[in-house]
């Protein structure tokens, strides 16, 4: 079933679609699980319709056609004038801190309580019973980032 789809958007709604577009699929694209393959390909050739239509409509200041990718790309000057790419970074920076924090905050508890009642515990208990161990980590790294974490292996692994 084909259907059609005519919007008037203004150049700004126009930049905010490229933007969300773009930001969309780099979020995508770092998802590595095979099972999304086909998922994340009619992403990026939605995108790359859309991108196509844009171009061809004159908006050649935020799409060009990239040889090397043989596909629809934002232009540089774009990409570094608009907000997706500090966006983006910052969703990085900020889910890159939050994993470590939890991960280490997690790895703390089932040392403590033991690996058998880590695993039956749920996610929501195990946030409840890991609020202090974060809030420790989370001063730590705000102040000092990974300045202070160093990797000590067991006696005989290293």
């Amino acid at each position: 079933m084909n259907t059609t789809l005519t919007l008037r958007l203004t150049k700004n709604e126009v930049t905010t679609l490229v933007e969300l577009l773009s930001l969309g699929s780099l979020v995508a694209e770092h998802n590595h699980n095979p099972s999304f393959d086909a998922k994340l390909n009619a992403v990026n050739e939605l995108e790359d319709k859309v991108f196509e239509h844009l171009l061809c409509e004159g908006h050649h200041d935020m799409i060009e056609f990239s040889e090397d990718e043989q596909a629809h790309t934002v232009t540089t000057q774009f990409q570094q004038s608009s907000w997706f790419m500090e966006c983006y970074n910052e969703f990085r920076q900020e889910a890159f801190w939050e994993e470590l924090v939890i991960r280490l905050a997690d790895r703390d508890l089932a040392r403590r309580i033991g690996q058998e009642k880590w695993e039956a515990m749920s996610e929501e208990d195990r946030r409840a019973q890991t609020v202090d161990i974060e809030r420790t980590y989370w001063s730590e790294v705000e102040v000092n980032g990974v300045d202070h974490f160093h990797l000590i292996h067991p006696t005989g692994l290293g």
